[in-house]
């Protein structure tokens, strides 16, 4: 075996590093520096505008509607991933049916603006009211006591009722406006979460499958035990992505009379004209955006440890 010696002038060098001012670099510079001006602009009109008697009057709205916001984006996602999981097993389904149906309603979901679902859902299906009250679940209520006032002057007599059945339909749910946008955001975020799904199972490598039926391995271990915890780290991005989006498209529901964060921002400026209101709610999106940030990256970092080198 011979070795050819390579003389060292003839060994190209790494390019030199490029010095001086490009333009790229100047207009990344200069995009900074407008960015920390006018967040030095907000700072400042805060400190300057500062309203403490404002803000002690409405802080406590805003905590009730940060408290809506934070309700109504939890059980939408948690709805949402409950459905997803049948969408997602009928997106991969074989079955050309089950699989078109699923295809269909992902499409529909992800191709219309969540502002027009839910008013789809709160003005629409006003139209049903009739058909909505008759279908009805009873339901029996444990009522004890019922206190019947006498007079002016006389005690309150407290009746014994037990048990009565309560008459339950399905307009007594549609009629707020808080469940309407529970259902409208739920349907929408099942058909993202089921797509986030079926991509994070489809890339794990179909060998992954066949070493686990080589092990005599049930296929539903082999999806609980070896294919969704890889397929979790490769989904755990997309869905953080997927709960900030909705956490921010949350505020379309002020439109339809729900208190939530936007809600009061828009009831405080009515009342005050106070630009700081939005303010208040923008610093207060940003907090919880950030937050979850963080939140999925330490959660990234801790399902990942086993592959840090």
């Amino acid at each position: 075996m011979s070795v050819v010696a390579t003389d060292a002038a003839e060994v190209e060098r790494p390019p030199a590093l490029p010095r001086g001012w490009p333009r790229h670099r100047i207009l990344g510079y200069a995009l900074v520096c407008l960015w920390g001006a006018f967040l030095a602009g907000i700072v400042a009109y805060l400190v300057l505008a500062w309203n403490g008697e404002l803000f002690a009057k409405y802080a406590p709205s805003y905590m009730t509607g940060l408290g809506v916001t934070l309700l109504l984006v939890s059980i939408s996602i948690v709805l949402g991933a409950i459905l997803s999981v049948p969408i997602a097993y009928a997106r991969m389904s074989k079955n050309r049916v089950l699989s078109g149906l699923a295809y269909a309603y992902v499409y529909f979901f992800r191709g219309t603006p969540l502002l027009a679902q839910t008013f789809l859902v709160y003005y629409g299906v006003g139209s049903f009211r009739p058909q909505l009250q008759a279908v009805a679940l009873y339901l029996p209520v444990v009522s004890n006591w019922l206190a019947v006032p006498l007079g002016d002057y006389l005690p309150q007599l407290d009746i014994p009722l037990g048990i009565t059945i309560a008459r339950l339909t399905l307009w007594d749910f549609f009629r707020e406006a808080f469940n309407c946008a529970i259902f409208a955001f739920s349907l929408n975020t099942a058909a993202y979460q089921a797509e986030i799904l079926r991509g994070a199972i489809q890339s794990v490598p179909r060998g992954q499958w066949e070493g686990a039926a080589s092990l005599g391995l049930h296929k539903l271990q082999t999806l609980w035990k070896i294919i969704l915890p890889q397929a979790l780290i490769v989904a755990l991005r997309p869905y953080g992505n997927e709960i900030i989006l909705m956490i921010k498209g949350s505020a379309i529901v002020a439109i339809i009379t729900v208190y939530d964060l936007m809600g009061i921002t828009r009831l405080t400026y009515s009342r005050t004209f106070d630009f700081q209101s939005y303010l208040w709610a923008a610093i207060i999106y940003l907090v919880i955006v950030e937050t979850l940030r963080h939140g999925i990256e330490w959660i990234e970092r801790r399902i990942t440890i086993h592959l840090h080198r």
